[in-house]
């Protein structure tokens, strides 16, 4: 069996959930091992995703662990036998894991949501908008780095899955470079709120109700819902979260969210407004 170095984040989500269901069953390690007739090692591995694992294993095993989510055991195994080499691959030495990771996430979902507070979400960012934002990073990127961060973005916003964004007026107003960029991003969000892929809400400065949306986050749907993961920046790149209660508290803290912003057709006239104001 030779081991992986890097696992990705959708090998790991996989391992993960394995170690869930034989957690649920009650049993450890060992046992599992000794119900596939393997050393107890392998299973360590498998739960770490330093090793893969078949279809026939996964089925086996989610039989012993007295697992009737046939959708879930079936999402398990197209995980585990994917050998899809995505675009991202392209970047893996020159950008750090986390942005790979992204990608590969996002090309898998099903839906993306999005909630945006300071900037203007990634996706739907201008190349100067996006220039000026990793621009600010610190520590500060070579020429090179930035070239890279932009054309990454740039595939990345290739996407066609449906997406919903509620960003909010202050992400908006902030101007991370000039007036021109700030009025071009602005009429960019207006194109993009007629693609019938994209909702577009806005949530104003003086509309009530949001105290539930404290912080930016991007959900992505699974192919099943209990595959759904979070996604929040972090000091050191982003952070995926995939337990049933967290995602239970950010399915709950979107549906407060959308429901205190405007709708989408009152949103590109707030945005309209706004472009013409600068």
């Amino acid at each position: 069996m030779v081991k992986r170095r890097e696992p990705t984040a959708r090998q790991l989500r996989l391992a993960t959930e394995l170690r869930r269901l034989r957690e649920a069953a009650g049993l450890n390690s060992r046992q599992a091992a000794a119900l596939l007739g393997v050393n107890p090692a392998q299973i360590t591995h498998i739960e770490s995703a330093l090793a893969g694992v078949s279809e026939q294993r996964i089925r086996r095993l989610a039989s012993h662990y007295a697992c009737t989510d046939d959708e879930f055991v079936d999402s398990l195994v197209a995980m585990a036998v994917d050998r899809t080499r995505g675009w991202w691959e392209e970047y893996r030495g020159l950008l750090p894991t986390s942005f790979l990771d992204l990608s590969e996430l996002e090309h898998h979902a099903k839906f993306l949501r999005h909630v945006a507070i300071l900037y203007v979400p990634g996706l739907l960012q201008t190349e100067d908008y996006s220039r000026a934002v990793f621009s600010s990073r610190l520590p500060e990127l070579t020429s090179d780095e930035l070239e890279l961060r932009i054309q990454h973005r740039r595939e990345r916003q290739k996407f066609t899955l449906p997406y919903e964004a509620v960003i909010h007026e202050s992400a908006l107003r902030i101007r991370v470079s000039d007036r021109a960029v700030a009025r071009a991003q602005l009429a960019r969000l207006v194109e993009l709120s007629e693609a019938e892929h994209i909702s577009l809400r806005v949530i104003p400065f003086d509309l009530d109700g949001f105290a539930s949306a404290s912080s930016t986050m991007t959900y992505v749907g699974g192919p099943v819902p209990k595959l759904d993961t979070v996604v929040r920046d972090a000091l050191h790149g982003s952070a995926f979260i995939d337990s049933e209660a967290q995602l239970n508290t950010y399915r709950t803290s979107f549906r407060k969210v959308e429901a205190a912003s405007l709708a989408p057709e009152q949103s590109r006239d707030f945005i309209h407004k706004l472009t013409k104001e600068l």
